[in-house]
């Protein structure tokens, strides 16, 4: 058997070595995108253009590559999302040899100056993922990004401008290495209303003095942070606890947020889960008005608002990892029974409440719903100035209640 080689291309064959060019002289196939094969017209042996039909691609592979030997040509560096991954998959890492090249990347920050290791790298190849791109746009200053024909740096521009993404400056580089090459910076305005050539890449920087920087976020932040009706907020103690209870341990899970209020535990649950899905679902139009400015404070884009009246509504939500309840009322019991049916394998529930029936009730629901629980009591007594010095002034006390999905 040949192994098959690899062969990352960089910007342009001018940045192949000459261990490069003689695995592609010494091969008997030639395969690659059709502008990577015109480079080549003098090649001897056969020539195979790759399409989108990868299938086909390893079946020409495995019937070939036992009597003959494979070069495929690759954009960039092969396994910088290129198809050397998908050739290791499929064929297995005994029969793919990489050449590595120059990424398209690193020969961007090559050409504006600037380090790269503290960059985040983002494909907006293929599918699209709002959410994954708002959580890095959020926690990022350093971003480069694979664009396609219909993802544009035009496109791209609009987007940070519709979703207030303000602060950054737009390094768009077109057809890098090749005759046409064009690196310019722009602001999104400017961006949003230009054609860009193809192929080509942005860098976003954020500006550190931009005046709508961001408010600061931490866990277990200030009541008087957020927006909210007098009281109707998880306490900041409260809040904290709560958290720690949900064990929020991977970024990527789903949070319904149950009677939310002000949204503070979801919006503080959003810097935990960055690239997660939190639901906060309340009745009242003028908590969903404050929620939504609580979004928009902390840019809490994974925060998604429903206004309903519970449980209603929670069959069209996607499943959740965690449950929070922050309340239920005289319908805590429906609000158990109805949504555990939604939740996980080894889902929790934490339930927070100040009524002593409450107790009860949930606890009973959560174990006759096939859950193990345990409860914690918290008061929170915060200082007071006096006329000489300080008093502690207590707070109600707060049961939390989590159930363990068996």
């Amino acid at each position: 058997m040949n192994p098959v080689s690899v062969i990352g291309m960089g910007l342009s064959p001018k940045d192949l070595t000459a261990a490069h060019w003689e695995k592609i002289r010494s091969a008997d196939i030639l395969m690659g995108g059709k502008r990577h094969l015109s480079y080549f017209e003098d090649f001897p042996g056969q020539k195979k253009e790759i399409d989108k039909n990868l299938k086909e691609l390893t079946e020409f592979i495995r019937e070939n590559m036992f009597r003959m030997k494979i070069a495929v040509l690759a954009s960039g560096d092969p396994l910088y999302y290129g198809i050397a991954s998908y050739l290791i998959k499929t064929l297995g890492p005994e029969s793919v040899c990489i050449y590595p090249n120059i990424s398209s990347v690193s020969a961007a920050f090559a050409r504006i100056k600037m380090p790269w290791q503290d960059a985040r790298l983002l494909s907006m190849h293929g599918k699209y993922d709002e959410d994954g791109l708002l959580s890095v746009l959020k926690q990022e200053k350093k971003i480069a990004l694979l664009t396609d024909p219909r993802h544009s740096p035009a496109w791209l521009a609009r987007f940070l401008m519709e979703k207030a993404e303000t602060g950054f400056r737009m390094c768009v580089l077109e057809q890098l290495g090749m005759d046409g090459e064009q690196v310019q910076w722009y602001s999104p305005e400017e961006a949003a209303e230009k054609e860009f050539a193809e192929p080509n890449l942005v860098i976003l920087l954020k500006d550190g003095n931009a005046e709508n920087r961001e408010a600061e976020c931490f866990l277990g932040m200030p009541d008087e942070n957020f927006e909210h009706q007098k009281g109707l907020i998880t306490k900041a103690e409260v809040r904290a606890v709560t958290l720690s209870k949900l064990r929020l341990s991977s970024p990527e899970m789903v949070l319904w947020d149950l009677g939310a209020g002000s949204g503070s535990v979801s919006i503080e649950a959003s810097f935990l889960l960055p690239k997660g899905r939190i639901y906060a679902l309340e009745q009242h139009p003028e908590r969903i008005a404050q929620i939504q400015e609580n979004i928009a404070r902390y840019r809490a884009h994974q925060v998604k608002v429903v206004q309903t009246v519970l449980p209603e509504g929670l069959e069209t939500l996607p499943g959740p990892d965690r449950i929070f309840i922050g309340g239920g009322g005289k319908n805590l019991e429906n609000i158990i029974r109805t949504s555990s049916a939604y939740l996980r394998e080894e889902g929790i529930m934490v339930i927070n409440t100040v009524l002593l029936q409450n107790i009860q009730t949930a606890l009973d629901t959560l174990a006759d719903c096939g859950f193990s629980t345990e409860i914690v009591q918290i008061q929170i007594s915060s200082g007071r100035s006096m006329p000489w010095g300080q008093r502690l002034a207590a707070q109600n006390p707060v049961w939390i209640i989590s159930g363990f999905r068996q």
